[in-house]
């Protein structure tokens, strides 16, 4: 497998991809490269492997093994995480042939993104798996103490979390289907440096769903209990680069993926336990910023552009940085994809799916804020996305955990874990939907909005989708509620036709008429659900098996 190729060659150089050109997204100061064996030498050194991983969950390449390693694409969290998601929902469109074949559902084992996500994610991976032993062996040696090893271990730990969680929702059935009995994916919980992991690895075959995330939740569990609530300075006499709190995980990060883990186990109990430590036990609706968590005082921001007017924001609990000098590049860079094409370029807008909904108040302020007239890359006016607006330097950040998604999975599970209609969970939905509101004191929802719990929950599953629009969560959430008995969405729903765009009125308005949905819904049965496996990791580690279909 291409994979296990390049982790091959990578044994020799591993110190050097950790420690070389990978680290601009976090700290700026050059070093020189090193060889693996003085690579964990100094506490310096050990900081500037750790900021390796980092980089390689945000700067993965294109095909790297054929020629074009250095074409940085965002794999798998600096850009194609997002873009992925949400080509494969139906919230927003594909305009040209960019992302036909994920919007289309036509992937193969040879197409590129889905073989550049298994290949990086196990890449990133890897990564964080070398830098933990490095970490540990540098501890023995004294160079850094047992509280700095914990912690970059602990980062390291939420990364290769993230990382599995990620390939689980592409490759694999979700949680709910059999109580996770379905196949998984071989979890690498162990560097491979050597020919004895080599052989580790292509003697282990894909785990089921439930034991990846019971090590998931384990690798989480370890960063929670290991990470601050802010970012401690490890190293004599440095600083710490502008934002690491958000660019680099904390302890209400590693919680609030906890979340996420078990939303998507539909462990609705164990969500609010989690929520609960990040959540006061009083909320304040009509003064959305004045919520403010007990670790790390994450809050929203008041108005809904607040959190991507600038990158470091008091709602933005965890991000993967691009910036100026080390970015995902015009093929793959948020503003440029999903951006008009003037400056941008034009590829993916939002669709009549969502837009033309009556359920989006047409006065809604994410209309008005975060949304932009233009024309697609074939000159054809339609509305994009104005959350990432940086098309000169390519600089937004890669939103990954924001404090809105701690609120709205905790209304979600409260309002699932309650008899009836919960205050509690309507008072969380309030919180972030009234900042958007124009008049919140009389538009907010209160209980007689509701006749029934499940009305309650639509209505927080519909807010996800405006709140996070353009933040690739849309797949994510396509793939838990498969199964659920009532707001399942029977698989890959109906979509607009691939290349769809015009706002002149017709086809574009709150509360005109959706058009007619030619890209056909895929059900939950059909084999394209799930992604393949890249043909090469068969071929060459016949241990993997391959999804069926393909």
């Amino acid at each position: 497998m291409k994979s296990i190729k390049i982790i091959i060659s990578f044994f020799a150089f591993a110190a050097l991809f950790l420690v070389s050109g990978c680290k601009k997204s976090l700290e700026l100061t050059p070093y020189n490269a090193f060889g693996d064996a003085t690579a964990y030498e100094t506490p310096e050194r050990c900081l500037l492997a750790l900021y390796g991983v980092y980089d390689a969950a945000q700067s993965g390449s294109y095909d790297p093994l054929n020629g074009t390693g250095n074409t940085v694409r965002g794999y798998t969290f600096g850009a194609a995480s997002i873009e992925q998601g949400e080509m494969r929902g139906e919230d927003m469109v594909n305009i040209a042939t960019f992302f036909q074949i994920t919007y289309l559902s036509t992937y193969s084992p040879v197409s590129p993104n889905n073989v550049n996500i298994w290949i990086n994610s196990y890449l990133l991976i890897n990564k964080a798996n070398l830098s933990i032993d490095g970490f540990k062996g540098a501890l023995a040696k004294g160079i850094i103490t047992t509280g700095v090893e914990a912690q970059y271990e602990a980062e390291c730990r939420f990364l290769r979390a993230m990382a599995h969680h990620e390939m689980l929702t592409h490759f694999s059935r979700p949680y709910l289907d059999g109580n996770g009995s379905k196949l998984g994916i071989a979890y690498h919980d162990y560097a491979i440096s050597s020919s004895a992991s080599l052989d580790r690895l292509k003697s282990q075959p894909r785990e089921t769903v439930a034991d990846n995330y019971a090590k998931i939740l384990a690798d989480l569990d370890y960063a929670e209990a290991n990470l601050g609530a802010t970012i401690p300075v490890t190293v004599t006499g440095s600083t710490l680069p502008a934002g690491s709190n958000t660019i680099r995980a904390t302890k209400a990060a590693a919680i609030a993926l906890k979340m996420r883990i078990k939303l998507h186990k539909g462990d609705w109990a164990g969500v609010i336990a989690e929520g609960n430590k990040l959540i006061p036990g009083t909320v304040t609706p009509l003064n959305p910023p004045g919520t403010i968590s007990p670790i790390g005082g994450w809050k929203l921001e008041a108005t809904p552009a607040g959190p991507f007017v600038n990158n470091i924001t008091t709602e933005s609990i965890f991000s993967i940085r691009n910036d100026a000098l080390d970015n995902t590049g015009v093929n793959a860079a948020l503003a440029q994809m999903l951006g008009p094409n003037v400056p941008g370029r034009g590829l993916v807008s939002i669709s009549p799916t969502l837009y033309n909904s009556t359920l989006w108040r047409c006065d809604d302020l994410r209309r008005s804020t975060l949304v932009i007239a233009g024309n697609s890359n074939a000159n054809t006016p339609t509305f994009f996305t104005k959350k990432y607006t940086d098309y000169v330097n390519q600089s937004d950040y890669a939103p990954m955990i924001r404090y809105a998604e701690v609120l709205l999975m905790q209304a979600e599970a409260e309002a699932r874990n309650a008899a009836g209609v919960s205050a509690r969970a309507l008072d969380l939905l309030n919180v972030v939907r009234n900042r958007s509101l124009s008049s919140p004191a009389t538009q907010a929802y209160v209980i007689g909005n509701f006749a029934t719990k499940n009305d309650l929950i639509a209505a927080i599953l519909f807010e996800r989708r405006i709140e996070f629009l353009a933040e690739g969560k849309r797949w994510g959430d396509i793939h838990r509620l498969v199964m659920d008995p009532i707001f399942t969405t029977g698989g890959i729903p109906a979509k607009a036709a691939n290349g769809f765009s015009n706002a002149n009125g017709t086809n574009y308005g709150c509360g005109n008429a959706i058009p007619a949905l030619t890209v056909a819904a895929i059900p939950y049965s059909d084999y394209r659900f799930l992604w393949p496996i890249p043909q090469d990791e068969i071929v060459q580690n016949p241990i993997i098996t391959q999804n069926p279909g393909y």
